[in-house]
């Protein structure tokens, strides 16, 4: 059977003493997370458990999952997850400051049909935080648990003035897994649209409206140049989308990027 982009789980986690866990973190706990190339502005990490041949804490590993200290001196991120007879390969917080951005990309490491299952689970949740996934803005609250195939295109926002941190699982798949995720698809909240694509979008509109800006961009043919020229004149519209936002769309090959051959 095909696995669903997305499937917010029927299970609890104790929400409250996950969040004394993370209050009791110290600043030194966190580190930047190594995708420098696939973000803007902070983001950053707390490894929970990870894999023994992992190049980095917070990166991915095929060897024995090992716990850390963290989850080691405090019981509370464990006693948090009982409940859930997970076989958990690696544990991150991953914490997204204000106004930071991760960059549309994939995880192929999670594409194989026997690869672990990651989950994402809100601790801290703004309103205004956009959870990208293939086009679609997943409506993830605080304490619920869901299951992302993050092998699809996926991007983050955090428009707001406070952080985001979610406590991301990666979990070997099991029968019982498997089927939490089937049991969670007919309740899980239909998706929304993102800012950013709901400006790329009216955006598109205009320029279907407007044949003269569609010549004005077209004769930029260095394409930096025509992404740049594009944001400019989109935010004079009152319209705010990022170059990389663009560029991803553009690869896409979209049917409103056709007019924009550059």
């Amino acid at each position: 059977m095909n696995r669903p982009a997305f499937s917010r789980l029927p299970v609890t986690v104790d929400l409250p003493l996950l969040r004394q866990a993370l209050a009791h973190l110290g600043d030194s706990a966190w580190v930047a997370h190594f995708n420098r190339d696939y973000y803007a502005g902070e983001w950053s990490g707390v490894a929970l458990v990870s894999a023994n041949d992992a190049p980095g804490e917070l990166a991915s590993g095929k060897g024995e999952a090992i716990a850390r200290k963290p989850w080691l001196e405090d019981a509370r991120w464990s006693y948090g997850l009982q409940g859930l007879p997970l076989e958990i390969r690696s544990a991150r917080l991953l914490r997204l400051g204000p106004g930071g951005r991760i960059h549309e990309h994939r995880d192929y490491d999670l594409s194989p049909p026997d690869a672990d299952r990651r989950l994402h689970i809100p601790l801290l949740s703004p309103p205004d935080v956009e959870f990208m996934l293939d086009g679609q803005c997943i409506p993830m609250k605080a304490g619920e648990c869901w299951f992302l195939d993050l092998a699809r295109p996926h991007s983050v926002d955090n428009w707001g003035d406070s952080e985001r941190v979610h406590l991301v699982l990666d979990c070997r798949p099991s029968a019982w897994l498997e089927q939490q995720i089937v049991a969670g698809l007919p309740s899980t909240p239909a998706p929304g649209v993102g800012r950013a694509a709901m400006a790329l979008e009216q955006f598109r509109q205009w320029l279907e409206r407007d044949p003269q800006l569609c010549r004005e961009l077209q004769a930029h043919t260095d394409s930096e140049a025509f992404i740049a020229r594009t944001l400019e004149r989109a935010a004079a519209h009152g319209l705010h989308f990022a170059h990389e936002d663009l560029h991803a769309a553009m690869t896409r090959g979209r049917r409103w990027n056709q007019p924009w051959t550059a």
